[in-house]
């Protein structure tokens, strides 16, 4: 059965609120009470529901269900027709109307029916107050804390995969702090962050991917500092339509992530521990014919070489084990609740040396100061180390996996016996000397802490105010030793990077809600924000190092980097909602943002939001068709956000030499007073609605937004002085569908099944660019941006063919490359021809996710797909070349399969579109099952054993290890394929204890 929850600090005001106005009503009640009403509240399946509200509508008579469901009231009112409502969390509204007459004892029993889409629940993200999902105009989605421990995952944003329609969300790689891509409807930047906005408890939270030390495209995000133990659930609003109350920060959407709260009432003390085991789920094809081609490299037959080949790669990979364990304590009283947590965290990586190691430490106190005001304290400190290993991507000269692909697998590569020194292997680094002798680590120290109070001085007046602080300091270093195999280094490399952010938001929001008349309610909020952010970095390389010296003193200054920036962001909003018989709901808003780092004619930018709904279903004429359908709501809504992470904050400036010196910024960069944040402006429809009695439910919507004003380096003419400036210049759109079926067709009290499925779509298209086409950075010039395109398309040469389709080969048998014109022989010639050989945006992303209960066990079961998308195999590319020799490929050119020099420099290697293969994957994402028990004679309340599984399995025709990884980690491109760290394999047994 689902079970919606939302945060404990709702919850507790939802209690508290009920408590405090109906004791005080009963007591003068009882002494005036004309009736009586009673009964008992049971779920669809029978069970009991404690802590419903059951109150006479329009009045304040009323009181909340006890442990087993039952309710009881006095109330002193003339005899006529009343309507007697009940709610409760995860359940839907049910109203009953009553005839008073001279009967003086009411007995109703309430069944309830399951609140199969959550409509009824509670939300804050892009309302600014607590508003139930029933009055949204847009579509917001909510992960609950047990669906985040179901997934076996030890990042927060990996743990979302699958669960949130409209949401790509990606590991690009097996690291065992790997990188996360998160995309909501689409990619909305080409020179920004496309990552939503990140807040906790009201803190705007970092998530960059900082790469202070280069060990390939797959850095870890920032918000592997927090414990998925702690979250209580997370609320994602994904298009501007939404988010434009966070203005120029909201471009990308909003996820908003509340923690877990204390709670009134008895302590408890709960612990879990949970061992995981990591492995390879897939090895390549690797060349393993025993022969190499003798020393002509023509193109003929040639005699064969027996030679000795190895699997360099089982020497890097390993079964690697972790261990998650957190303890946690939580009570209260009344005026006074607190949560206190501890968590330990160590995930070795399936690269060998290599561990993710994270400690964590958690408090919040909520404290009532007196019956109209509350003040809230958070504090998270974490510190995180995470030992590495380059292991592909970028890092091409010392990466582990790199040099493989550029290193043919016929010498021994272990430790020569005698001298103790690895063998070269032809200008990269021997991987076994890279695993020994390497020290590469990142580690991370981090403060997130907020303050808040909540003032409710009048009768439907909230005032809150929130402080916010995140900052944290990112220390990396790289040491390679003299001596050691790799090309560049031999004579020791040394990096020392830190980095230092600190950011402080303040939010003030004054909402006053206000009943107009017994039909019109009226919701006014107004607000205004002050962020401030200010980032430091320094870096030193040094090479020819002094033996035993690892520190950059000790050697020659390479490069040395030091860069310092300050961003201050403030914005003020307006929003009015008016809502109509409680079915019936418009809301107006407008947003006011101003930035330094906008330029200076721009300073000011201001983002409108218009949204209704229609709860068709709450109609009189309806109420026959309830049995059919119980839910029909129509909603629509347009709104405009920003995204300022395109603006670096010098781009406003032009730098100038002083005395000769280099100056501030780049000499070839011209600044751009009137450089502004990129815009989206979305539309979005969506219906919501309910079969069977409430057990069939679905989402449906459909959005377009338009990004204008993209922001990019736009080429400018020599005459200028000038190599490029900050621009805005181009569009680009996005639509799609979002679609989320859920069903319970089957509950009792001892077994309920649930099934949810999730299809999600988005194309886009650029257009508006001066440019024939712009190259992105990060996939070796392979992805570009052209008008009329989707974004990150392959644009490259390509392979010359036949009218048939077959490939035009040279007079030597060999593919060639496409030109742009024909000789009177049919063969290429002149320039050579470039087009779109790829996409890797998919189609579209599916989900099905079943789960089963049956008394005390649980069973879930996730499978996720992508499809319809190409991925850049460029390792099989570079394994190819006789030079490297390793790959699948050359070694059908070693048995003759195909023709000497087919995969040479000129022919095949040249011809791109050889290496794009359709990535379309469908994954065992998730499966587990769960004991849940209690064990009272050694006070355990909840004891709960858990068996899981994660990416146990990969249904794809892809080559590669892993299509879902990308060598470009969380930049704009995706699906280039170097190298990475496959995902793992994963298994875990948990355990957890509530005392």
């Amino acid at each position: 059965m689902t079970k919606t929850i939302t945060s404990y600090y709702l919850r507790g005001l939802h209690y508290l609120g009920s408590f405090l106005v109906l004791l005080v009503l009963s007591v003068s009640t009882y002494a005036q009470s004309d009736y009586t009403f009673q009964g008992t509240v049971t779920g669809d399946s029978g069970e009991p529901v404690p802590g419903a509200t059951v109150q006479i509508e329009n009045t304040n008579f009323g009181t909340v269900t006890d442990i087993d469901g039952a309710y009881v009231f006095q109330a002193n009112l003339a005899q006529g027709n009343y309507t007697l409502v009940c709610r409760s969390l995860g359940q839907l509204t049910k109203k009953i109307t009553l005839d008073l007459a001279s009967q003086t004892t009411i007995v109703n029993d309430i069944g309830m029916v399951t609140d199969i889409l959550n409509l009824d629940e509670i939300v804050i993200t892009g309302t600014s107050v607590a508003t139930s999902k029933r009055q949204l105009g847009n579509a917001i989605s909510t992960v609950k804390s047990e669906d985040i421990a179901q997934s076996n995952s030890v990042d927060l944003t990996a743990a979302l995969t699958g669960k949130v329609a409209g949401a790509l969300i990606q590991q690009n790689s097996g690291n065992p702090a790997g990188g996360i891509s998160v995309r909501l409807r689409g990619v909305s930047t080409l020179a920004g962050s496309s990552d939503p906005l990140y807040i906790v408890d009201g803190v705007i939270v970092d998530n960059s991917s900082n790469g202070v030390i280069d060990i390939g495209g797959a850095s870890q995000n920032r918000l592997v500092d927090i414990n998925p133990q702690d979250i209580e659930s997370i609320e994602i609003i994904k298009g501007a339509a939404a988010a434009a109350i966070y203005g120029s920060r909201a471009n990308n959407g909003v996820v908003q992530i509340f923690t877990k709260r204390g709670q009134a009432g008895k302590s408890q003390l709960t612990f879990g521990t949970t061992l995981r085991v990591h492995e390879r789920r897939k090895e390549i094809e690797f060349n393993d014919f025993p022969f190499v081609f003798g020393e002509d490299p023509g193109t003929g037959d040639e005699v064969l070489v027996p030679t000795q080949r190895f699997d360099y790669y089982d020497d890097v990979f390993r079964t690697a084990v972790g261990t998650d364990n957190f303890l946690s304590l939580k009570g209260g009283n009344e005026n006074t609740r607190y949560y206190v947590s501890g968590s330990y965290l160590l995930n070795e990586g399936i690269i060998k040396n290599q561990d993710f190691e994270r400690y964590g430490l958690r408090l919040r106190i909520d404290q009532v100061i007196n019956d109209w005001a509350s003040l809230s304290l958070g504090s998270n400190f974490s510190y995180s180390n995470s030992n590495d290993v380059p292991n592909g991507g970028i890092a091409a000269s010392y990466g582990v996996l790199t040099a493989i692909s550029f290193n043919n697998n016929i010498t021994d590569p272990n430790k020569d016996p005698v001298t103790g020194e690895f063998p070269s292997l032809g200008g990269f680094v021997n991987h076994l000397d890279a695993l020994e002798n390497f020290d590469f680590s990142t580690n991370t120290k981090r403060y997130i802490g907020d303050l808040q109070l909540n003032l409710n001085p009048i009768e439907g007046l909230d005032i809150s105010y929130v402080l916010g602080i995140d900052t944290y300091t990112e220390q990396g270093k790289a040491f390679i030793p003299p001596g050691t195999t790799v090309g560049g280094f031999g004579n020791g490399f040394s990096r020392r990077a830190d980095l230092n952010r600190f950011q402080i938001n303040n939010d003030l929001t004054v909402g006053f809600q206000k009943k107009i008349s017994s039909s019109i309610t009226s919701t006014t909020s107004i607000g205004g924000t002050l962020q401030y952010e200010i980032v430091e970095s320094i870096a030193l390389n040094a090479i020819n190092l002094v033996p035993f010296v690892q520190v950059s003193t000790g050697g020659d200054l390479d490069a040395r980097g030091d860069s310092r920036s300050e961003i201050v962001v403030q914005g003020a909003y307006l929003q009015q909602t008016f809502g109509f018989q409680d079915k019936l709901f418009l809301t107006g808003a407008i947003r006011v943002d101003g930035s330094s780092v906008f330029g200076e004619d721009e300073r000011t930018q201001t983002y409108p939001k218009l949204s209704g709904s229609y709860v068709l279903s709450e109609e009189n004429f309806w109420q026959g068709l309830n049995n059919i359908a119980p839910l029909v709501k129509f909603r629509a809504s347009y709104g405009e956000a920003g995204n300022l992470t395109g603006i670096g904050p010098f781009d406003r400036f032009t730098n100038v030499n002083v005395a000769g010196g280099s100056g501030l910024l780049p000499s070839t960069q011209r600044g751009n007073l009137d450089v502004r944040p990129e815009r989206q402006k979305e539309l979005e429809f969506g219906v919501d609605l309910a079969f069977l009695n409430n057990k069939v439910g679905v989402e449906f919507t459909y959005y377009d937004k338009k990004v204008e004003d993209l922001l990019l380096n736009r080429t400018l003419a020599p005459t200028t002085g000038f190599q490029n400036q900050r621009s805005n210049v181009g569009t680009l759109e996005n639509n799609g569908i979002e679609l989320l079926i859920r069903a319970t067709p089957f509950a009792n009290q001892d077994f309920s099944w649930t099934v949810t499925g999730i299809f999600s779509t988005n194309e886009n298209e650029i257009s508006g660019l001066e440019e024939d086409f712009i190259l992105l950075p990060g996939s070796f010039g392979q992805s570009a941006v052209l008008n009329g395109e989707s974004l990150g398309v392959f644009y490259t040469t390509y392979t010359a063919t036949n009218p048939d389709g077959t490939p035009l080969l040279t007079d030597a048998g060999l593919p060639q490359r496409d030109r742009v014109g024909r000789d009177a022989d049919g063969q290429p010639v002149g320039a050579l021809a470039e087009r779109v050989i790829g996409d890797p945006n998919p189609d579209y992303t599916a989900s099905l996710i079943n789960e089963v209960n049956y008394k005390n066990f649980n069973f879930r079961l996730q499978f996720d797909a992508i499809q319809g998308f190409d991925v850049f195999n460029f390792t099989r590319r570079i394994g190819a070349l006789e030079v490297f020799g390793n790959s699948d490929l050359f070694e059908q050119e070693l048995r003759g399969e195909l023709p000497r020099g087919y995969n040479g420099g000129g022919a095949a290697f040249s011809t791109f579109d050889r290496y794009i293969e359709d990535g379309s994957f469908v994954k065992l994402r998730e499966v587990s099952v769960s004991y849940n028990t209690a064990v009272e004679s050694l006070g355990i309340s909840r004891l709960s054993i858990t068996l899981a599984g994660r990416n146990l399995f990969s249904f794809d025709d892809y080559t590669g290890r892993d299509p879902e990884t990308n060598a470009a980690g969380q930049s704009t491109v995706r699906g280039f394929d170097f190298n990475e760290v496959p995902i793992p394999r994963t298994y875990s047994l948990g355990i957890t204890a509530t005392f």
